[in-house]
Parts: structure tokens; C-alpha cells; sequence
């Protein structure tokens, strides 16, 4: 190592929020925290809730409200609905579009069998006839 860039390593004191001490080692000589071992829910096995921003208070400010408001659609549900809603919509167009589309071919095929039954059906000039003399 070289020397003179290392902070030095000492014995050092931490104090934790729920007044136990205890010796480790670090580069300061004292250590506050908020939590150890002692007070720890994890290791004292009761149910509480570490919060130091604040958060879990926010939720449950959250939480209340939503619930005595009533059910109140989030701006990204709102969104999600109305492009559903316009999905639904374009679908509804495509089918209705394709149905136009199978009755004009369906119409087509009807004209087209027509046709082909009048041009089967049409007299044949008998073979058998006399022919017209065009020097008469």
C-alpha cells in the first residue's frame, strides 16, 4: 500500500436511535445510526414499520383517499380505456368493411352465374337445318 493515502482504520463507537452502543471498526470514531441489531423488527420479531422519508405515511395518506373518494380511474387507466375504446371502434369499421366486401364479391359471382346460365340456355342454330340460300 502506498503510504499517506489511506484514511486511518480505529476502534470506533456506534450509537444507535434506541440508545445501545457497541464497538467496531471504521474510519470515524463515532457512528450514529437509526437502527441495529437490538431494535431491528427482524430480529425482535414484532411488527413495526422503519420509516425516515416518510413514505409509509404518504401511502396511507394515499390509500385513505382513494378509498373515501370512491373509485377514481388513474390518467393512465383513462388512457388505456380510451384506446381501447377506439380499438374497438377500428374493429368494428374492419368487420364491417370485410362484410361489405363478401357481399359485393358474393353479389359478383351471383351476376357472373347468371350470365354463364343465360349464355348455356341461349338458342344453338341447328345444324340440321337448311341453310339459306343467299342466291335465291
Amino acid at each position: 500500500m502506498k503510504p499517506g493515502i489511506h484514511p486511518t482504520y480505529q476502534v470506533a463507537t456506534a450509537v444507535c436511535a434506541c440508545g445501545n452502543t457497541f464497538e467496531t471498526r471504521s474510519t470515524k470514531a463515532q457512528i450514529r445510526t437509526d437502527i441495529c441489531g437490538v431494535c431491528h423488527p427482524f430480529y425482535t420479531g414484532e411488527q413495526r414499520i422503519i420509516d425516515t422519508a416518510g413514505q409509509v405515511e404518504r401511502f396511507m395518506k394515499r390509500m385513505e383517499a382513494s378509498q373515501t373518494a370512491g373509485r377514481k380511474v388513474s390518467k393512465r387507466q383513462e388512457r388505456l380505456q380510451v384506446r381501447s375504446a377506439a380499438q374497438l371502434e377500428a374493429d368494428a369499421r374492419q368487420r364491417e368493411a370485410e362484410a361489405r366486401e363478401r357481399e359485393a364479391t358474393a353479389a359478383t359471382r351471383r351476376a357472373n352465374a347468371q350470365a354463364n346460365a343465360q349464355s348455356e340456355v341461349a338458342p344453338v342454330e341447328d345444324e340440321a337445318a337448311e341453310p339459306v340460300n343467299a342466291q335465291a
